[in-house]
């Protein structure tokens, strides 16, 4: 049996939907929220023949991955976030990419030649990849009305990926993935009214009025940090409000949080976090995160799965004095 691995987020879904477009093949799917990245454990050792895996970290998954590879199976890796150290082995095909312009998409895309492009594109702009989206809609001679709609389905698809548990988005990923396979472009999406196109656009904009009790935390030349209510709308409007925050005030970082339902050690409130690098200066998110238990990420955007109250602060002043070392260079 055959695995395809992939994160539930724009980039995930879309890299994969690339793939089965130009090579089909029947497969098992694991896909989760996008926070949920541990996905290779859930490969069947004994089932599996091939894997294929998608936009999740390799350092986070590497105990299963090393587990595969012992087992001689072979397992494709594309992806765009940290990898330290790649196992070395013959049953592992690797496509790591670290370069903060790029997204698993268009590291699929390249690799099979423009086949599908538009699906590229629009990961591209759902994964905040706003100017090489440009760029490849560019080379596509895309009208303006076109790349309209190409962003803001790539930005539904993301926005339906944010949740604390799979209960909380509209279409668990691996069933928008099935969707979105019965187009052979995004334009056929918005030709079909009963496309998931038109169901998560109203669920988007029904879900904005959550942004209205936003409050700012902290906010100066370098920073903005913005509190958002503890409700399911407000946790999938998440990625997309940050990436707005971030486009808009492109030479400073941004930090969101979003009160947890799950509790910390000694009953702690505790955050989803999400950490935006300044679109100027795109790198340093990951290093960031990964300096907080549960974090992680890549060089222009990474996250916090589970940060305690009492480190908002020391996440502050790390962002702080990064940034500012960085301008001071």
């Amino acid at each position: 049996m055959h695995y395809d691995v992939f994160n539930g987020d724009a980039d995930g879904i879309l890299s994969l939907l690339q793939l089965r477009l130009s090579d089909p093949r029947p497969s098992e799917l694991i896909s989760g929220i996008k926070r949920d990245i541990a996905l290779l454990e859930r490969v069947s050792l004994q089932k599996a023949s091939s894997v294929t895996v998608l936009d999740i970290s390799m350092d986070k998954n590497r105990a299963a991955l090393n587990a595969l590879l012992t087992h001689q199976i072979p397992v494709t890796y594309i992806d765009h976030h940290k990898a330290t150290e790649p196992p070395e082995s013959a049953y592992l095909t690797s496509h790591i990419n670290l370069d903060a312009n790029t997204c698993t998409a268009l590291i699929v895309n390249d690799q099979l030649a423009d086949q599908h492009r538009l699906w590229a594109i629009t990961a591209a702009y759902g994964d905040n990849m706003i100017a090489s989206a440009e760029s490849l809609a560019d080379k596509e001679n895309l009208n303006d009305v076109d790349r309209r709609f190409l962003r803001q389905l790539g930005t539904l698809v993301n926005y339906n990926g944010y949740g604390e548990k799979l209960e909380d988005l509209h279409i668990p990923p691996v069933d928008l993935y099935k969707q979105l396979l019965r187009y052979r472009t995004p334009f056929e999406c918005r030709d079909d009214t009963h496309s998931p196109y038109y169901s998560l656009l109203a669920a988007f904009e029904k879900d904005q009025s959550a942004l209205s009790q936003a409050t700012t935390l902290f906010d100066s030349a370098s920073l903005q940090v913005v509190s958002l209510p503890a409700t399911a709308a407000a946790r999938r409007m998440s990625g997309t409000y940050i990436n707005d925050l971030a486009n808009l005030n492109p030479s400073r970082a941004h930090i969101t949080l979003v009160e947890r339902d799950l509790r910390g050690e000694d009953d702690q409130v505790c955050y989803t976090v999400s950490v935006r690098a300044p679109l100027n200066n795109k790198q340093g998110a990951a290093a960031i995160c990964s300096q907080f238990d549960t974090g992680g990420g890549r060089e222009a955007a990474g996250g916090i799965n589970q940060l305690p109250r009492a480190c908002i602060q020391r996440l502050i002043d790390t962002v702080l004095a990064y940034y500012q070392v960085k301008e001071g260079q």
